[in-house]
């Protein structure tokens, strides 16, 4: 079968050096829309070399294109019938501006949810100082399930109870897509129009990460005073699509130690973007 749970899970973690610096980092914050009042002292620290601090997402693209999740011992899947179902990325330490470290990967798990089977890609970096950041994807695979394994934990949380705290909106930009596409993930159903329409859509979306990305930035920038280094640990779970263009409407609610976070795309009666939200900072 396409999805050997046992091989993928006894295969030897794969690693690699990965290296980063100023311009990876700025890159990735304009693709967040990052720079816009471009003279903000609150956007310098994104897009100005002499005061930049990183945004701890940065994670998911920092030596993108290095290392393949979906070509482990054991796993053989169309990509057509890959979604990415989830994000979490767990920070050991603030990331530097620059950076040279080495990225150890292995399949953490294998779930069998019935019709379809969810991969853990976990990403464990780390420099000559010590652990960064561990990284979980959690690849939804449709048609795969059904092997007799382990149907996993549940990752869905309860509503936050309430108003939220705090509403704001984030516009996407028109060209915002083809501009985070150059940190790294060059899927052309984020940039062509013929091939987003072959995968069922009538043009191109924008990349789940990038939206992932725009919603931390959003909740350092409004609940941790801008200070990127309280940031602890990110998820969600990505329930919905982006188009270039809409604006994402953000909620969230304060709790000790964390902010929940619910995010749907306002030109689409609040269809809902990511779910089951959680920023836990110090």
């Amino acid at each position: 079968m396409p999805i050997d749970a046992a091989k993928a899970l006894a295969a030897e973690p794969r690693s690699a050096e990965i290296t980063w610096d100023h311009k990876d980092i700025q890159l990735y914050h304009l693709g967040l829309g990052a720079g816009l009042p471009a003279t903000d002292p609150d956007e310098l620290r994104y897009t100005l070399e002499s005061k930049l601090h990183v945004l701890p997402s940065f994670a998911t693209v920092a030596g993108m294109g290095m290392m393949g999740g979906l070509s482990a011992p054991g796993i053989e899947v169309n990509l057509a019938a890959v979604l990415h179902g989830g994000q979490t990325i767990e920070l050991h330490r603030p990331i530097p501006v620059k950076g040279k470290a080495v990225a150890t990967s292995k399949v953490a798990a294998v779930y069998d949810k019935g019709k379809a089977a969810i991969l853990v890609l976990r990403s464990e970096v780390a420099d000559a100082e010590g652990p960064l950041w561990t990284s979980d994807a959690q690849i939804f695979v449709r048609g795969e399930g059904g092997f007799g394994g382990d149907r996993g934990p549940s990752t869905r949380l309860p509503a936050p109870e309430g108003d939220p705290d705090l509403e704001v909106e984030r516009p996407v930009r028109e060209d915002q897509a083809l501009l985070y596409r150059l940190s790294g993930d060059w899927n052309p159903l984020h940039a062509d129009p013929e091939f987003a329409k072959l995968a069922g859509f009538d043009r191109p979306i924008l990349h789940g990460l990038c939206t992932y990305g725009m919603t931390l930035k959003a909740v350092v920038d409004t609940q941790l005073g801008g200070d990127v280094s309280r940031v602890r640990g990110y998820s969600t779970r990505f329930a919905g699509v982006v188009f270039p263009g809409e604006t994402l409407r953000i909620r969230m609610w304060r709790t000790e130690g964390r902010v929940r976070a619910t995010v749907t795309a306002v030109e689409r009666d609040d269809a809902p973007v990511l779910a089951d939200t959680v920023v836990e900072h110090a």
